[in-house]
């Protein structure tokens, strides 16, 4: 008989675009799928690309689902209010996913899954000391400090996008002004622009990427954290 290969159905939830892929125990990446995200009617379009990716599992013994969105969430993201996302206001992500699937369930903030996969067998790996970020539609950040993946309170510990980087500046969609976020993020630039976030000239790239540097030297500089990844589509152009 063939080989069984065991694998996690992966899932990140982004403002513009939504991935599912299947991803083997030594981060390989078997199978995956894309789609936009559409303005209205998220979920059946995200269980429509699930349920695809899902299909696609011969051969392979499925563990678990793990999930990353953009939040804010409650701790294991039971409830999402995707600021991206309008309709989704306390959206129960985990258990709607868990039903579709039929797998254990984990949904955690999409910039904090990240910096776990960089450090698992990315460009963190054997690093204790990390701040991961994600400059795309929106900006995300997590931490992971001495070994461990930062949660706190309420589950959005290192939320980088929220911290002010020009007092008084643009107002942000969290209500507050001066957000990383709302300076920085492909959707501001679209905004302040008039044109998509890949067109932005010399000078906004430059502006955008002093405004990042700004929080990531004073997140570094208070957790005394030694390297910094970024990643997103703003970032990566």
């Amino acid at each position: 008989m063939p080989a069984i290969t065991r694998a996690y159905l992966a899932v990140d939830i982004g403002g513009t675009k939504m991935l599912a892929g299947l991803v083997a125990l030594d981060g390989r990446v078997i199978a995956q799928d894309r789609c936009e995200t559409p303005s209205a009617n998220v979920w059946d379009a995200l269980a429509r690309l699930v349920r695809s990716v899902q299909s696609a599992t011969g051969g392979v013994e499925l563990i678990a689902c793990g999930v990353g969105c953009g939040g804010p969430m409650s701790h294991a993201g039971d409830k999402v209010s995707n600021l991206h996302i309008t309709e989704w206001n306390d959206f129960p992500l985990r258990s709607s996913l868990a039903t579709l699937t039929g797998l254990p369930t984990f949904v955690d903030n999409d910039a904090k899954a990240i910096v776990l996969g960089e450090t698992w067998c990315g460009a963190a790996v054997g690093q204790r000391d990390v701040v991961g970020m994600v400059v795309s539609t929106g900006v995300g950040g997590g931490i992971i400090c001495d070994g461990d993946l930062l949660d706190g309170d309420t589950g959005n510990a290192g939320h980088i996008g929220h911290v002010n980087v020009m007092p008084n500046g643009r107002r942000c969609k969290c209500g507050a002004r001066g957000c990383l976020e709302a300076v920085a993020s492909g959707t501001a630039i679209a905004a302040m622009t008039g044109r998509p976030a890949a067109e932005a000239t010399p000078q906004i790239i430059r502006q955008t990427g002093t405004y990042v540097g700004r929080a990531v030297a004073s997140v570094a500089t208070l957790l005394d954290l030694r390297l910094a990844v970024i990643g997103g589509s703003v970032a990566l152009g």
